[in-house]
């Protein structure tokens, strides 16, 4: 049995650091009144499709009030931790776990080249992931399962050159997966779109608390409210692009992560995304609470919806799939999602709903994927399909 089994991951951990109230994104700003309403109204019906995010609101002397760089590095961070995790696939080098922490918690200047100014971004992912939950015990056992993942595939990767089958670990088609055919760089990828994205958007950022906030004081020294900047932070991890969604075509996304999940698994809401991001920035502008509080709904929502689809998605492709490695690549993905649901506190899961499908699933068999069938399989997909309301 390998060294990291995903019941032993997956069932781990709790606690850190960021406090679940909102306006502690930038604890280190200090705040100094301004009279409200602090910039001319927004007219909602000159927000488009072509609207571009950052360049659009600006204060009363046309100077921008927008800034995505919190949120833009910490996708940043996000991509370097998933290219680093492709690296034992795409070159043959062995892992090493110190890294993959150091990246997470943005110490030791784990970030080199073009990426080396992330160092001193003053920001990370792991004082965010899993920050909604209510215990510092909570929160710590989340962060520690992303990194016994970094263990797991630290240790999968000095065995990148052999050929994985049940019992040993190696690589099943271009996939690498441990002893039991878990292949960590999905669960690590996946486990970070639902506990990093997922929860710092929807239960953090977006949290009726944090949307509550005054709007009107600006941050000292800054150009913008602490609501205003958490709408751009939200922004800023969604997307890197001046307009989420514009380069989707028929067969991609042109957005990574959550963002193309949405895309893919949840094409009612994809194209409500950017208009709502639009329109719930422009709500803050105007102190309008309650047209904010629809668009971060509707954004919250769409991004569940799309996780537990995900999730059931991938298990049908383990069912389809025709080889080993492609149902090795399906169930990995589909464990990372389904890992990932107990941050969708809007359908009403938690990590005791997640945990129950993971342990019918997988982490009671010794063997892992090896041991999968089709009943686990429909088990799994008819909870998750229940909890979340999704017929068919």
């Amino acid at each position: 049995m390998a060294k990291y089994s995903l019941r032993s991951t997956l069932l781990l951990f709790p606690a850190l650091v960021f406090a679940a109230s909102l306006t502690s994104c930038n604890t280190e700003d200090t705040e100094e009144f301004v009279s409200p309403q602090l910039r001319t109204s927004v007219d909602y019906t000159k927000l488009t499709d072509t609207t571009i995010y950052a360049g659009f609101f600006v204060d009363n002397d046309k100077k921008s009030t927008v800034d995505l760089t919190n949120g833009s590095n910490r996708l940043l961070q996000f991509r370097a931790i998933n290219t680093y995790n492709g690296t034992a696939v795409g070159t043959g080098a062995a892992l090493d776990s110190t890294v993959l922490k150091n990246m997470f918690a943005n110490t030791g200047s784990p970030f080199s080249g073009t990426l080396s100014a992330l160092n001193t971004s003053g920001v990370n992912l792991r004082s965010v992931t899993a920050s909604s939950l209510a215990t510092d015990a909570e929160k710590e056992k989340e962060r520690r399962t992303i990194e016994a993942g970094f263990g797991a595939i630290a240790t999968a990767s000095r065995s990148v050159s052999a050929t994985a089958a049940e019992g040993k670990a190696g690589k099943l088609g271009t996939y690498l997966v441990d002893a039991r055919g878990i292949e960590w760089a999905q669960i690590i990828q996946k486990g970070l779109i639902g506990g990093f994205q997922m929860d710092y958007i929807s239960n953090v950022l977006l949290s009726d608390n944090n949307l509550n906030l005054n709007n009107t004081t600006l941050v000292a020294g800054k150009n913008y409210t602490q609501l205003e900047q958490n709408w751009d932070e939200m922004y800023g991890i969604l997307t890197a692009n001046p307009i989420y969604g514009a380069k989707a075509t028929t067969t991609s996304s042109g957005e990574s992560f959550i963002g193309a999940y949405i895309w893919e698994y949840n094409k009612e809401d994809f194209p409500k995304i950017y208009p709502a991001l639009l329109k719930g920035r422009a709500a803050i502008v105007n102190n309008d609470l309650a047209t904010l509080k629809a668009q971060a709904t509707l954004i919250r929502t769409a991004m569940e919806r799309a996780v537990a689809n995900a999730a059931l998605g991938y298990l049908g492709k383990w069912k389809t799939g025709t080889t080993d490695a492609a149902r090795a690549h399906a169930i990995g993905e589909g464990l990372g999602f389904i890992y990932s649901l107990r941050f969708a506190k809007i359908n009403g899961a938690d990590a005791t709903f997640s945990d129950s499908v993971l342990n019918n699933l997988i982490n009671t068999a010794p063997n892992g994927f090896w041991g999968l069938t089709n009943t686990k399989i429909e088990v799994a997909s008819a909870a998750i399909r229940t909890k979340f309301s999704i017929v068919g």
